[in-house]
């Protein structure tokens, strides 16, 4: 475990410093890094280019969610913080990081309160120079203690992916009064550096309780963001307040960006509460997943005016798996045929018509519609040879590249569709006793389908009208978001619906969803109990590829092990983003291959 080191040390650490390892082909410090090659933006760039930096500042953006909060810590197992604190596509609007990544490539990173970052070929250790005018929300500046105190409180008291990603550091140590140098060990993991460097907030030593930290708070926590928390209603609103001695605003990687004075955070009881709001002005912006609901919830008075902008917006990323997720867990999804019979259960065809008016493409793959995709691409001499020690967890179709999700004939009742699937449940031990399935000792085939939005729940009724055909009882159970997230962190579920989002450089997240000892871990993204050696090895190979053709490999054949493991009812996703937007808010012209980045809009009003 790294120790803690204070600045006193310098001067000792320095000399030491001297003799620490120095990786191969060691290259000259850099403004940022990149997972696969350089970054694009070179030294000396004036912004991003997906944002406006002639953007105006001032005004408010408020966004909305259902749902409830109860901390305003987000780096820990208890509580649920409310979103556009430390969020992916909203912002770190309250913590900054070493580096900030940009939207417009794969995987890169740029230096944030790290002015710059030397980390060689070989990635063996990463080195980060603290900017010197990097200061937390209360003057004080960020310092390498702060990074050392971070390190220790998140392995100790922070959620599990904390823990695993700072386990792999061998040592951390001071090497200059504004550096710090992380080395692995093997430099096995190469994407380590980036994770450490964009996706961990570094917190004040001097305003941090290590006691309390792991607690559930409503006590307005301290960053060096260009946000700070000023006003907290328990469960339904915050509001932060753009900071106007931000020690960053002036970065090349900041213009254009954090355009608001303030931004309020609005929760509301459930969807259909949180939509009406949308329609009477409460928030500005509504990322639409149902297109049924697009064709007809629109006809509200703001929208046929134009004062609300309906947009639909092409992307440059994987559309990712939505999925009813198996929680193999539980005894009766266990058997791979019984998943197995229960994905042909599930009528897409029908689904997409009646509910959602033909507009859903069917989901098949972890990483659709993508390079990284295994579908439609027979695997290559370099993926056998990776899965050749797992061979006994592949299907052969998806290593032929021939796999697709079963289709039915539409009407919802299709007869080959349920004698195909009661065949499944026979050979695992089911059979029909009456009208209801059970098993050898005439237990019935129950279980609990648990939502948290109307949505889901209408979802899952049109499923469980067809599993009961054969003999199935699948009890649907809508529950509060609080209640929902904290079974969800327990896998105290049977079965829910769940969106594996993709990128174009998938990494150290897959572990927290899919590797054995996230299967055991509370508080993972392991929903489905995903324990296959298989999975884990993909993982690691992905990890430590050097190469672009390595990764895509190495990500495909995770692609074929996941999807021969059966562990969801593949569901299906839309060709492009569906955005709803108050005119009063405004966006760049330019969009970002991830999308639309709300970090860069601004008061047009």
């Amino acid at each position: 475990m790294p120790t803690e080191i204070s600045r006193r040390t310098f001067c000792t650490l320095a000399t030491a410093a001297l003799l620490l390892p120095v990786g191969k082909a060691r290259a000259a410090a850099s403004i940022g890094i990149a997972m696969h090659g350089e970054p694009a933006l070179a030294a000396g760039f004036d912004h991003l280019p997906y944002a406006n930096p002639n953007a105006p500042k001032g005004g408010t953006l408020s966004l909305g969610f259902p749902g409830a909060f109860d901390s305003l810590n987000p780096f820990i197992v208890k509580g649920n913080a409310p979103r556009g604190l430390a969020d992916t596509l909203y912002g770190n609007n309250v913590w900054d990081t070493l580096l900030y990544r940009s939207a417009d490539e794969p995987f890169s990173l740029y230096g944030l309160l790290a002015e710059s970052v030397d980390m060689p070929d070989d990635r063996t250790y990463v080195e980060f120079t603290l900017n010197a005018a990097a200061k937390f929300s209360d003057g004080q500046p960020v310092t390498v203690e702060d990074v050392l105190f971070t390190i220790d409180l998140l392995k100790g008291k922070g959620r599990p992916v904390y823990k695993r990603r700072f386990e792999k550091v061998a040592a951390v140590d001071q090497t200059g009064e504004r550096a710090i140098r992380f080395t692995f060990a093997g430099g096995a993991d190469r994407e380590l550096p980036l994770l450490i460097g964009g996706f961990t907030p570094i917190l004040p030593k001097h305003a941090t309780d290590i006691a309390t930290f792991d607690q559930s708070t409503m006590q307005p926590m301290i960053g060096s963001g260009p946000y700070t928390i000023v006003g907290v209603d328990a469960g339904r609103q915050v509001v932060l307040k753009r900071n106007p001695d931000y020690w960053g605003k002036d970065l090349p990687i900041k213009r254009g960006l954090n355009n608001f004075d303030e931004i309020h955070i609005e929760y509301f009881k459930d969807a259909t509460a949180y939509f009406e709001a949308f329609k009477t002005g409460a928030f500005d912006l509504n990322l639409e997943t149902d297109p049924g609901h697009w064709a007809n919830a629109y006809d509200f008075p703001a929208a046929k005016d134009g004062r609300v902008v309906l947009e639909k917006i092409k992307t440059g990323v994987p559309k990712g798996m939505s999925g009813f997720v198996f929680n193999t867990r539980r005894d009766f999804f266990k058997d791979q045929r019984v998943r197995e019979a229960l994905i042909r259960l599930f009528d897409f065809e029908a689904v997409n018509r009646n509910l959602y008016f033909g507009a859903f493409a069917r989901s098949a793959s972890f990483f659709q519609g993508s390079m990284l995709s295994a579908v439609g691409k027979p695997a290559s001499e370099a993926e056998k040879a990776l899965l050749a020690p797992f061979a006994a967890s592949l299907r052969e179709d998806v290593m032929a590249g021939t796999y697709l999700p079963p289709a039915s004939d539409g009407t919802g009742r299709d007869r080959k569709a349920l004698r195909a699937a009661l065949d499944l449940l026979g050979a695992a031990g089911w059979k029909l006793q009456g009208t209801t399935l059970v098993n050898a000792d005439g237990k019935p085939f129950a279980f609990e389908f648990m939502c948290k939005t109307a949505d889901e729940e209408k979802l899952a009724l049109a499923y469980q009208g067809t599993l009961k055909l054969v003999g199935i009882t699948m009890t649907v159970r809508t529950v509060d978001s609080t209640q929902y997230y904290d079974r969800q962190k327990s896998f105290d579920f049977d079965m829910l619906q769940m969106l594996w989002t993709a990128s174009l450089s998938p990494g150290n997240e897959q572990i927290n969803r899919w590797s054995i000892k996230a299967a055991t871990t509370e508080g993972t993204f392991n929903y489905a109990g995903a324990a296959d050696p298989g999975i884990d090895a993909m993982i690691d190979a992905m990890l430590a590829a050097r190469s672009e053709d390595e990764f895509e490999t190495a990500v495909r054949a995770l692609d074929r092990i996941l999807i021969s493991g059966l562990y969801c009812v593949p569901l299906f996703h839309l060709p492009e983003d569906l955005v709803a937007r108050w005119k009063r808010v405004a966006r760049p012209e330019v969009t970002a291959i991830a999308g639309l980045q709300p970090e860069t809009w601004w008061a047009s009003v």
